[in-house]
Formats: C-alpha cells, sequence, structure tokens
C-alpha cells in the first residue's frame, strides 16, 4: 500500500485474458465483495459476472484506441473516489504493469496520498501463449522473450525495430494488429527473414479465440481475409510453428473442463 490519511482504498486487479478460471483467489475475493469497480472494454464478461449485481460499475474504455475516458481523467476519477471514503476496484484486462497503464494509475494515488494495493493478473501474452500453443520461450527456438506495443503512430518514440528484429526470441505484440503491416514490414526490413514465422491471435482464452498463422510475408494479408478483429495479439518467432501441435484448446473446441 501506499500513503495514508482518511478515505477509501483502491486495488488494482489483473483481471487475465478473459477465461474466468485465470484470475487469481485474491482477484476472484476482491470482485466478490466490490461496491465500486472501474473496469476497462477488454475484461472478459466471465469475469464481470463475479461482481456482485448491487455494486456500482464505471465502464473507462478502451476499445480499438478510443478511450472512454482519457488516462488522465481517469487517475483524476480514481482520487476523487477514494478521496470521498470509497473503496475502489480497479479492474484491468490482463496484468495492470503490463500495457495497462498501472504504473501511471498508481503514480497519481500515491502522490495524492491514496492507499492502495496491486494484485497481479495473467497477462494477455501468457494466456494467449498457453492456449494457443505458443511457447514463449523454447530451448531450439527462442532464449528470450519481448513483449511491445503495437502502437506505432501514437506520436510516442518509435520502436526499436533492430533489437525488436533479433533471431531466436520471440515477440509478442499488444495492441498490435492495426499496425500488422507496419510491424511485419519493419522486422523483414531490419533483418527477420521474410519467411519468419507470425501469428495473429484473436480473443485468446475465450470460446472465441482464432489462431492466424503464416509468416512475415503472408500474415498481414491472411488476417485481412479472414476479418481478424480486436483484441488481438501479434506473435513473431520459430515457436509460432508449435501451435498446430501444441493448440490443445482449439482441439477441445475452445472449451476449459470446469
Amino acid at each position: 500500500a501506499a500513503g495514508g490519511g482518511a478515505g477509501g482504498k483502491v486495488w488494482r486487479v489483473g483481471g487475465g485474458p478473459g477465461d474466468p478460471g485465470l484470475l487469481t483467489d485474491k482477484a476472484a475475493r476482491l470482485l466478490a465483495r466490490a461496491g465500486l469497480v472501474l473496469h476497462d472494454h477488454l475484461v472478459g464478461p466471465g469475469v464481470m459476472a463475479l461482481v456482485p449485481p448491487q455494486a456500482r460499475r464505471i465502464c473507462v474504455g478502451k476499445r480499438d484506441r478510443r478511450h472512454t475516458l482519457p488516462q488522465e481523467q481517469i487517475n483524476a476519477l480514481l482520487v476523487q473516489l477514494a478521496a470521498s471514503g470509497q473503496d475502489v476496484v480497479r479492474l484491468k484486462g490482463g496484468d495492470p504493469y503490463v500495457f495497462g497503464r498501472g504504473g501511471e494509475e498508481a503514480l497519481a494515488l500515491a502522490q495524492a496520498g491514496i492507499p492502495f494495493e496491486v494484485v497481479p493478473g495473467i497477462t494477455s501474452a501468457q494466456g494467449m501463449s498457453a492456449y494457443a500453443g505458443i511457447p514463449l520461450s523454447h530451448r531450439q527456438h527462442a532464449s528470450s522473450i519481448v513483449f511491445a506495443t503495437g502502437h506505432c503512430k501514437d506520436g510516442g518514440e518509435a520502436p526499436d525495430w533492430a533489437a525488436l528484429a533479433r533471431p531466436r526470441q520471440t515477440v509478442v505484440f499488444y495492441m498490435g494488429l492495426g499496425a500488422l503491416a507496419t510491424i511485419c514490414r519493419q522486422l523483414a526490413a531490419h533483418g527477420l527473414p521474410g519467411e519468419t514465422p507470425a501469428a495473429v491471435v484473436e480473443r485468446a482464452t475465450t470460446p472465441h479465440q482464432r489462431v492466424v498463422a503464416g509468416t512475415l510475408r503472408t500474415l498481414p494479408l491472411l488476417a485481412a481475409a479472414q476479418q481478424v478483429a480486436a483484441p488481438a495479439l501479434v506473435v513473431v518467432g520459430e515457436v509460432v510453428t508449435l501451435s498446430e501441435d501444441l493448440g490443445w484448446f482449439a482441439r477441445a473446441g475452445n472449451r476449459v473442463a470446469a
């Protein structure tokens, strides 16, 4: 926890990649007794079903880069609600500190003296890896793992394409579907062969999961032809080739035993 003084407290909870069975026990217990939940669009419906019906729910974004509230207003709202004496569950898809703007929100709370806790969640790349049968590391294929953001045109610093194009590593791009053609082109331009395996995994760990696999050269056209939609992760590396053998979830009909 951070800060102190009168008022409420904020729990920043990772909601995992979609399958409610992948929540931590602590996250499930917090949701079951929550009175006020600020959540994003990407939180799975099975996870939201754990919130009591009488609880107040505030959706604060985000979907396909369209934000219900700008991040600065989300920060201010968290501070305002907690300062007024309310306990708040801030529910994020995946893990709050993996491309979830969690550090920004936590800093705003700390600077305002609002006590908080962070409950980690299984980040989307981990859920995708397990359910799509794409190991993030493998002794024969990848000795390093990189998580990167696919927002290539948000006015920030350009990705370090040379580092992302190193051999024997797995790169997972969050929010990369809209920049898929750019990602594949830049990785090829910076040294990865055009035949490097690559895949898009749509709605990982949910009943709607789809894996579209190809290469850096073919994946943009394949994803467009199959009308892949967000949320989706882009995975680049030799480990993609293992999905056909290890993709148990698809063979189980995209269902998980209770």
